[in-house]
């Protein structure tokens, strides 16, 4: 199937997109908070999901591969379709989403039209313990594999995942211990 598409914004349809790639247009849907960092005319790279039913192929665009998995993920869990799962990038960004997964924040996905509390709830029992929240987030570099004590000690004070990296980001030094590390990022948070 279609996994990415690199091309010039042609048209802007909310919810949906058409790229331009090299004078075919590609009709694809995508996130409110995608649609609103785009402009008509600039090019552009999005990763994307192809939703094929009998009466239906659409496409579901993304503006990194990290968020095109977690899309994948909450498709998944029963009775969480395409066009939910995209609502859902609507109101948070993935580092947002997996946050209040890793929460149990059922509030946080009650807002989105077409998700009741028992979906919800759904989402955070089926999906807390299979996302690698460093993974998820985007971590390339390895950052989250050897913060992970960090971030959950300073998840557990109330910070969100994003806020605990940009703390560890701005506090680390080599040979620093994880009691160093969070003592240091509370101190950083707290300003």
């Amino acid at each position: 199937m279609i996994a990415a598409l690199k091309g010039i914004l042609d048209t802007i349809d909310t919810p949906y997109i058409i790229l331009d790639v090299n004078g075919v247009g590609y009709r694809v849907l995508v996130s409110n908070n995608l649609l609103s960092s785009l402009t008509l005319g600039q090019t552009i790279k999005i990763f994307t999901y192809t939703h094929v039913r009998e009466d239906l192929l659409e496409l579901y665009g993304f503006s990194n591969l990290s968020d095109l998995k977690l899309f994948e993920k909450l498709i998944s869990v029963s009775g969480i379709g395409p066009k939910t799962a995209v609502g859902i990038f609507a109101i948070g960004t993935g580092s947002e989403i997996i946050d209040a997964i890793y929460r149990g924040d059922v509030d946080f996905f009650t807002g989105v039209p077409r998700l009741g509390k028992k979906n919800a709830q759904k989402i955070i029992i089926e999906l807390k313990g299979k996302l690698d929240l460093n993974a998820e987030i985007g971590d390339s570099d390895g950052f989250g594999k050897k913060n992970n004590e960090v971030i959950t000690a300073l998840q557990h004070f109330g910070f969100t995942a994003k806020e605990a990296q940009e703390a560890i980001r701005n506090i680390q030094k080599d040979g620093q211990t994880a009691e160093e590390k969070i003592k240091l990022a509370l101190k950083y948070l707290g300003k």
